[in-house]
């Protein structure tokens, strides 16, 4: 079995608190995320399940088994980081199957592990060559195939990606996404990279101060942030949120202090019928989005999506109206609150 589960897990260095009593259940075949700010423990986590950090006080179950004590090489796990570490002496081909070698098995069994993993991640027109002689994306796909090569319970990923430029990012996540679909087996990702988290994840574990903020698919967090931390976390460019005060126009609970909007559930409005006023500021043309950042006195700065080009300039004046239905708020503890008509 492959599923892991974290109970009550704490972690303490000295009398710092960093991973501050995490419990979270992974199933069989998940691809699970962890996000979060710098510092917020994820990197830490990820470690603790490996084994290459010590567990404080709670448990990590592997399958059915208590693993909170083994060492790392017990623990059936293969962890690949954002360093390479391939040994540039050697071929692609002995590079993959070192783990093998180094654990004394045949040379044919070996050969056919290698090989299944070359035909998985297209490593065969490679397999010859020397480390120098490859692309980070080919270095890469390289130490996660000395990784498949051992058939491990789960994969655990450390900001694989991070060394590359942003196209051999986006090949890199195909090549990890199929990767997923093929083998199965349950992998758990660390990354700061939203798009990442978003385009690759079963269930994202967004994490803040050594404690868990909110679990949920990519859709639930982007939708139904549970908390003003997420809701500006998850989402690129964040969610706007605002003092309720400055949104009479919105209906939203007594309780409420912040209200939240996204930047696509925003439109433009005839003058004085939104529920903003604001002069333009600045235009962030993308190419298929533009991205029109507006001044709204006490409302601070408000981000709106707009498809495709803009015909507005900096200085004009809009009126900015919200998508009622999209509306999110917060109460003064910065929790979600259930909109409710009237309240």
């Amino acid at each position: 079995m492959s599923s892991i589960e974290l109970k009550n897990v704490e972690k303490w260095f000295g009398q710092v608190q960093v991973i501050k009593g995490v419990d979270l259940s992974i199933e069989e075949g998940e691809f699970v995320i962890f996000v979060g700010p710098s510092g917020c423990g994820k990197s830490t986590l990820l470690r603790m399940i490996a084994g290459l950090e010590e567990t404080s006080r709670g448990q990590i179950m592997i399958g059915d088994r208590d693993a909170t004590a083994e060492p790392p090489s017990k623990r059936g796990l293969a962890m690949v980081f954002q360093s390479y570490a391939l040994y540039p002496h050697m071929s692609v081909r002995d590079n993959v199957g070192f783990p093998l070698k180094s654990a004394g098995l045949p040379k044919a069994e070996i050969d056919a592990k290698v090989g299944e993993a070359a035909r998985v991640l297209k490593l065969d027109d490679y397999m010859d060559r020397r480390p120098k002689d490859l692309s980070g994306g080919q270095r890469q796909r390289v130490a996660i195939g000395r990784s498949i090569v051992r058939d491990p319970t789960a994969f655990l990923f450390d900001e694989p990606l991070s060394n590359l430029d942003a196209s051999l990012r986006v090949e890199m996540r195909y090549e990890i996404a199929k990767l997923h679909q093929t083998l199965k087996s349950t992998m758990i990702y660390v990354t700061h990279d939203q798009v990442e988290a978003m385009t690759l994840a079963d269930r994202i574990v967004v994490l803040d101060f050594g404690k868990i903020a909110q679990v949920g698919s990519p859709r639930e967090l982007y939708e139904k942030p549970g908390n003003l931390f997420v809701a500006q976390f998850i989402g690129s460019p964040r969610m706007n949120v605002v003092p309720a005060s400055t949104l009479p126009t919105i209906s939203v609970p007594k309780t409420a202090i912040s209200i939240g909007v996204r930047p696509e559930h925003i439109e433009l409005a005839a003058a004085g019928r939104g529920d903003l006023e604001g002069t333009v500021d600045v235009l962030e043309y993308l190419g298929a989005d533009t991205f029109v950042i507006v001044s709204c006195a006490d409302a601070g700065q408000i981000t709106m999506r707009i498809n495709g080009s803009s015909d507005l300039k900096p200085g004009d004046n809009v009126s900015l109206s919200f998508a009622p239905t999209e509306i999110h708020a917060f109460d003064q503890n910065g929790i979600a609150l259930d909109l409710v008509l009237g309240d």
